[in-house]
């Protein structure tokens, strides 16, 4: 799931002022993590300690506060209630990177993403995202193809893939929901070459950036076999103590080292 945090930090200079072009410093000047890693590094802690979603979601975003969460989320943060509010936002895809590392079997990835989605996002396109997003971590890093990850996630999620970049980049706007990120995102990778090409190409589609990007990455490193040394390296210097300590425990774990 490193891939994730490198996406979310590459892409968070951009998220107000998008660049459509695949020809950026890599790490340019003000980057730093957003809610989507803090999100994705609480996801990864609860898998490894069998622990509850909700709790470390929760916990993990009020030790990291400040870090663009969004209304309605940083409202439940705040609050004492555990309770979902059925939103079908790409908070739940940005997370869930973890799960497609970590389960072994297809309908465990499709249960744990769906169980990290509800405690916040329970709307049906909410727990789509994060489900789709899983499943091509999960079919990416057990070696399928990207034609068979493409046609998967058409025929179990309806999204449309069959779009290039080149023709949703000039009409692409800023978009929060799964909906309008997620099949962006995979589109992204599906196009790329290797792992640095698809963080650039999610990039250069603009939009929700960071989000947008962090969903790539984690899909690309399972294809791609990783993250390259020097940005995996780079990435880890951005993130606090507690988090960085999760990410190598979590990559030694499930041999992502």
């Amino acid at each position: 799931m490193l891939g994730a945090i490198v996406g979310d930090i590459v892409g968070s200079i951009y998220e107000f002022n998008n660049h459509r072009s695949k020809e950026f410093p890599l790490f340019g000047n003000g980057c730093d993590y957003t809610d989507d890693t803090v999100l994705t590094v609480a996801v990864a802690d609860c898998v490894m300690r069998n622990g509850n979603y909700s709790e470390s979601i929760k916990s993990y975003a009020r030790k990291h506060p400040a870090r663009g969460y969004g209304g309605m989320f940083a409202q439940w943060i705040r609050s004492e209630n555990m309770d979902a509010y059925n939103s079908w936002g790409n908070g739940s895809a940005m997370r869930v990177s973890a799960i497609g590392f970590a389960f072994d079997d297809l309908q465990s990835v499709v249960t744990e993403a769906k169980l990290s989605a509800e405690v916040t996002h329970n709307h049906p396109e909410g727990i789509k995202g994060a489900q789709a997003t899983a499943v091509a971590i999960y079919m990416a890093r057990k070696g399928q193809s990207k034609e068979q990850i493409k046609s998967a996630i058409i025929k179990y999620f309806g999204y449309d893939l069959n779009r290039t970049l080149d023709e949703i980049r000039p009409v692409y706007v800023f978009n929060e929901s799964c909906q309008g990120t997620v099949p962006e995102a995979i589109i992204a990778f599906l196009e790329s070459t290797d792992f640095e090409d698809a963080i650039r190409n999610a990039v250069s589609l603009g939009g929700d950036t960071d989000t947008l990007t962090c969903i790539t990455g984690g899909i690309a490193e399972a294809f791609y076999g990783g993250v390259p040394k020097e940005i995996a390296d780079k990435a880890l210097s951005y993130l606090s103590p507690l988090m960085r300590e999760v990410v190598e425990e979590f990559r030694e774990r499930y041999g992502l080292c």
